[in-house]
């Protein structure tokens, strides 16, 4: 699969995912979905659909563990709801697809961060998760930039061309 208008190889769809990694294979990091155990109203209110989706090189616990002391984290403690191990992608060009999908649905929220200073994060959605495992399975099939998501029918749809 590439990305459109780029060339560049962005993952190998027969086998990004696996429960064991061929013997030629990279690993080449892990998308997490995260949910967020802030109070801030808006997060409160919306905590069952509002997912963190990112794609990460390490492990998804080192990433996480100043979650409360860190704005894209929305100041807060995380819990890990989903991760799904990659290999021989370009993990910034895959999270970028995965953003691009879910844009429609993006929080547009301001949060302090621990200076005081207001900060937007940009990488939490308003996404039911079977969605979000619905785009992962669109990625695994390598079809996934033909899709977008529907906020009103929440759910993944054929994008025109």
């Amino acid at each position: 699969m590439t990305n459109p208008g780029d060339s560049s190889p962005i993952l190998k769809p027969a086998h990004c995912f696996a429960d064991k990694a061929a013997d030629d294979d990279l690993a080449s990091g892990t998308i997490y979905v995260l949910r967020s155990k802030s109070e801030h109203p808006v997060v409160a209110a919306n905590r069952e659909i509002l997912h963190k989706i990112g794609v990460t090189g390490g492990k998804v616990e080192t990433r996480i563990a100043n979650a409360s002391l860190d704005p894209t984290f929305l100041m807060a403690e995380v819990e890990v709801i989903a991760s799904y191990q990659l290999y021989n992608i370009n993990r910034v060009k895959l999270e970028n697809i995965i953003h691009r999908v879910f844009d429609p649905v993006q929080l547009d929220i301001e949060i302090k961060d621990r200076f005081g200073n207001p900060v937007r994060p940009c990488e939490w959605f308003l996404v039911p998760l079977f969605v979000v495992n619905e785009a992962v399975e669109r990625i695994k099939d390598g079809t996934i930039t033909q899709y977008a998501y529907d906020p009103s029918a929440a759910r993944l749809v054929k994008s025109t061309p």
